[in-house]
């Protein structure tokens, strides 16, 4: 099989990237720096965009230098829209300087100036005379955004399960789920000791909390609130956004609206900004990577007033009927 990767930047990935000796080693033997589709760990792009991504401002300068066009786009989005998108505002400053343009226009009608706005460095690029900046609607979308990341900061969620229903209370949660109130104490002892000392008994019990818009499943140890078992009940007449944030194959999600699945193997707070997104979800997945449990409780419209909801303890605890899980 052919090697898929131009010859000059095979093998080179991640923090290798930030390697600006190597970097240069590689250009200096005739690495094209406008190599065309690169494959690298599951991912295709440019060796610009990949250095504005993982790399150092030194390597994205270094790069720039040799690039026929610092702006050339790639599946869409040009290298300063990923560092942008990144979180690299020292590697967007890199690329400005050697000439790429915050204010061109991408997708959706987004450019890396008016994307940043909405981030955590909104004073990244001045704003030109006349520019609009965000609409009053992405601003509170950006500000409700940075106020539910702070809220659920520093819980751990390896393992967990988590549900987010809009418009639905904990009560007519566990009446759907056609579940039992728990013993609150027994269960807390018993899972504070080892939860998977009986998985088949543990993955029978949730909590759910009331919360503003809605209410939260959670399962601290499994991913039964990903199941179409609990979210398919929980989403008649409304939307349940799920996750189950598996260490091993990261967080997989689950949509259900209207009582059926809409979308399964989801990644929330993947970061997707490809072109084929509506300018409103490319804003959405901007605010939210890496913050999967803030995503799917943003997309159910939870208003979560601090982490309790989801990090415990719950308001309730459920034992679902017995099935075969």
């Amino acid at each position: 099989m052919t090697d898929p990767q131009p010859a000059g930047w095979s093998g080179i990935g991640g923090d290798g990237w930030a390697d600006l000796a190597a970097i240069r080693v590689r250009l200096e033997a005739g690495a094209d720096p406008d190599a065309g589709v690169y494959a690298f760990g599951g991912h295709d792009g440019r060796p610009l965009h990949f250095a504005a991504e993982w790399g150092s401002p030194e390597t994205v300068t270094e790069l720039a230098r040799h690039v026929a066009d610092v702006d050339a786009d790639f599946d869409d989005r040009t290298a300063l829209w990923t560092a942008v998108f990144a979180h690299r505002p020292d590697n967007a400053r890199a690329l400005v300087a050697a000439g790429a343009d915050p204010w061109r226009p991408m997708m959706a009608g987004w450019s890396p100036g008016r994307l940043a706005l909405a981030g955590p460095t909104p004073g990244l690029f001045p704003l030109p005379a006349g520019h609009p900046g965000l609409t009053t609607d992405e601003t509170a979308k950006a500000t409700a955004a940075r106020r539910l990341i702070a809220a659920l900061a520093d819980i751990g969620d390896d393992y967990m399960g988590v549900a987010c229903v809009a418009a639905l209370t904990a009560t007519e949660a566990a009446r759907r789920l056609e579940a039992q109130s728990a013993d609150t104490a027994a269960i807390e002892a018993a899972l504070a000791s080892d939860p998977w000392a009986d998985p088949d008994d543990h993955l029978g019990i949730v909590g759910v909390t009331d919360v503003p818009g809605g209410c939260v499943i959670t399962q601290p140890w499994g991913y039964v609130p990903s199941t179409s078992e609990v979210t398919v009940p929980l989403s008649v007449g409304t939307v349940c956004y799920s996750l189950f944030a598996n260490p091993k194959s990261g967080t997989q999600g689950l949509v259900s609206r209207a009582g059926a699945i809409e979308d399964s193997d989801t990644h929330p707070g993947g970061g997707d900004a490809g072109g084929h997104l509506t300018a409103d979800e490319i804003l959405t997945e901007y605010l939210y990577q890496g913050e999967a449990v803030a995503y799917v409780c943003a997309m159910a419209g939870l208003q979560l007033p601090d982490a309790r909801a989801v990090a415990g303890p719950p308001d309730l605890w459920l034992r679902l009927p017995e099935r075969d899980r």
